[in-house]
């Protein structure tokens, strides 16, 4: 079986407050996109032998067994006594880059090993087993535009109008430690939820919805501030860094394709939601 497992952009990301367990309570906006890695599971014929991982395409780095793909594997196989299986991962999706490319590889295992052999899991089993490997995880499982807070694993579905909303995302050579990312910050709740102000048009996303994230990755690499600037400056109508970064997206109004901006970026542009 092969699926493709989409990434997604954050419209704004507040952090809200810093909670006992050492993690943070946050609300964003996730918006599916259609850049997507390539996935193939297939069971071992022979039941003696050992499931296998191989990558290809964006190289990935430290042991197959802290793979989020082979961590997803495991965690079934403790419970239902798996198979071995073999699988084959066709990254393409940057990794470091706030689109989530670890978690929808880890959901979408999930949602392949539930359908391969007929485990029969709920969306609630499906979501709370996803919780486990990561808090963008579960929102990969229904993969809809939705409201996220807690530590973005409590999920409501949402509407936005993004029917004729181009995309193009910008990924520099950067790498963002999202946990040194967090310490930076500091916490502060607001008047109006984000699940508010993204009611208003996006023509006016500017002034309303902002990444908490950007100020403090901004200060130490101003070539991603650079990236945002200069998607308004090519007509999106609205910019952000998505998750704690390094990729930026633009928001237009019509198709847009700016690698010759960005040369020395990875550039995808397509459509979401």
């Amino acid at each position: 079986m092969v699926v493709f497992p989409n990434c997604k952009i954050n419209i704004g990301l507040h952090v809200i407050e810093k909670r006992t367990d050492g993690f943070h309570n946050i609300e964003t906006v996730m918006v599916p996109t259609n850049w997507r890695d390539v996935l193939e599971i297939v069971p071992e014929e022979k039941k003696e032998s050992e499931t296998e991982f191989k990558c290809t395409g964006i190289r990935l780095f430290g042991p197959k067994e802290k793979n989020l793909c082979i961590r997803a594997y495991n965690l079934l196989a403790e419970k239902y006594t798996l198979p071995p299986v073999k699988m084959h991962l066709h990254k393409i999706i940057p990794v470091g880059a706030g689109l989530g490319g670890g978690s929808t590889d880890a959901a979408h295992t999930l949602l392949m090993l539930d359908q391969i052999f007929k485990l029969n899991l709920s969306d609630k089993e499906l979501h709370d087993y996803s919780e486990m490997l990561g808090s963008d995880c579960a929102f990969f499982i229904n993969n809809k535009t939705t409201y996220a807070t807690g530590k973005g694993e409590i999920l409501e579905p949402m509407k936005l109008k993004l029917k004729n909303v181009f995309c193009v995302i910008v990924k520099p050579r950067i790498h963002i430690n999202t946990a040194n990312a967090y310490s930076l910050i500091k916490p502060k709740k607001r008047k109006e939820s984000l699940q508010q102000l993204i009611q208003e048009p996006i023509q006016k996303w500017k002034d309303l919805i902002e990444n908490d994230f950007e100020k403090v990755v901004f200060e130490t690499n101003p070539g991603i501030k650079n990236i945002k600037t200069r998607l308004y400056k090519l007509g999106a109508t609205y910019a952000s860094m998505t998750g704690s970064g390094s990729a930026v997206y633009g928001l237009f109004t019509e198709e847009k394709h700016l690698d010759t901006y960005f040369r020395s970026s990875t550039v995808w542009s397509g459509t979401i939601g």
